[in-house]
């Protein structure tokens, strides 16, 4: 797999993660990577405190931290006004069982990460949040990234994407959040 080579210079990072040498390590691979505004927290409320203030463009975020822990914060994050919501967010985590990758994704995060962290797998979670955005999905008990990572042009069944269906539910009223967002401009200025 080619890596590509994107200017990630006007990128914001917050790294929330509890262990003080995690979060050098992260900012270490992150300045290499040509990032210049990164924040830090130490815990997921102070996280949360910052992307109101810093306006983050990405989340590293550790899946297990004191008060607020990875999962809690990702899913108010999702569930804040825009464009805040949209942001997208990659859980670095130790635990890598099957059942907590999908518990992660269920909450809304776009990657995730495995510790040990290596530059070449940190770099290209950031380049696919960039570069392969994916449409954000809303339903009764999620709001995040698509899930699904393709498209089958074979499924002909009733849950087929793009099909309208009349059920009587709908998803947002006038004036609320949009389900899809997409900024070509932002990714098209970071690829060189």
């Amino acid at each position: 797999m080619a890596i590509p080579h994107l200017d990630l210079s006007s990128l914001r990072v917050l790294v929330a993660e509890d262990n003080p040498h995690m979060r050098s390590i992260l900012r270490m691979l992150l300045t290499g990577y040509g990032i210049r505004r990164i924040f830090e927290a130490e815990d997921g409320a102070s996280a949360l405190e910052m992307i109101g203030s810093r306006d983050p463009d990405l989340l590293l975020v550790d899946w297990m931290m004191p008060i607020l822990d990875g999962a809690d914060l990702t899913r108010i994050v999702r569930r804040s006004p825009e464009p805040n919501c949209y942001v997208p967010i990659i859980a670095v985590t130790a635990h890598t069982q099957r059942q907590r990758v999908i518990a992660a994704r269920d909450c809304g995060v776009t990657e995730v990460m495995c510790k040990p962290v290596s530059a070449r797998g940190l770099y290209l979670r950031i380049a696919n949040c960039v570069l392969n955005q994916r449409d954000f999905v809303r339903t009764k008990g999620y709001f995040g990234p698509d899930r699904r990572r393709f498209q089958s042009p074979t499924f002909l069944g009733a849950e087929r994407r793009g099909v309208r269906r009349d059920d009587g539910y709908t998803l947002d009223g006038p004036g609320e959040v949009d389900q899809s967002h997409f900024e070509t401009n932002t990714r098209d200025s970071m690829i060189s």
